[in-house]
């Protein structure tokens, strides 16, 4: 019968090749048994200002224009004041990290220099962080094919009418928020 030494020592030399047996049951994918995925916090910073938004901005634009086109900036530093910071990051599950900068000088009021890094468009920024779609292996289809070219309606000739600056929709009337005196 052996000892109760020998038992420990066989329980120490057994421990690591149990505990390195469960190591290698974790895939590489992050996940445990290759069934159980542990939730991603999803992490986006910033404002997203792509080609299409940096296009519009000018110099001698004023700060309302910056705000009004780029967003609020990230940074608005009170000891530089004449510059404003666009930081953007994005971490997504299943999606590559991306992170970019944008530095906006004005003097005075008005804009002076515009500084950024590579900006994606607006089609890529938005199939670059597209994790649904491509799943299945296959990008989805973004043109029509000659069938549905053929299916769409013949647009009406003469003049396009310009659209209604009025909202469309139901008209509602709601009690005024205080009694009247």
């Amino acid at each position: 019968m052996p000892s109760s030494s020998h038992i420990r020592a066989l329980c120490l030399l057994l421990a690591p090749l149990v505990l390195g047996g469960c190591g290698s049951m974790r895939s590489t994918s992050d996940t445990l048994f290759g069934l159980i995925t542990p939730y991603r916090v999803e992490v986006v910073q910033g404002n997203v200002v792509t080609q299409e938004m940096a296009a519009a901005v000018k110099p001698g634009m004023t700060r309302a224009q910056i705000r009004d086109t780029l967003g609020s900036p990230l940074l608005a530093d009170i000891f530089h004041a004449d510059r404003w910071d666009y930081v953007f990051t994005i971490r997504r599950p299943g999606a590559a990290y991306q992170q970019r900068r944008v530095t906006v000088l004005f003097d005075g009021d008005t804009m002076k220099s515009f500084e950024a890094d590579e900006l994606p468009s607006e089609r890529d920024f938005v199939s670059s962080i597209d994790t649904k779609s491509t799943k299945g292996g296959k990008a989805p289809t973004l043109a029509l094919n000659d069938e549905q070219l053929k299916a769409l309606p013949v647009p009406a000739k003469g003049r396009v009418p310009e659209p209604s600056s009025a909202p469309q929709g139901p008209a509602r009337e709601y009690p005024p928020l205080e009694a009247a005196p």
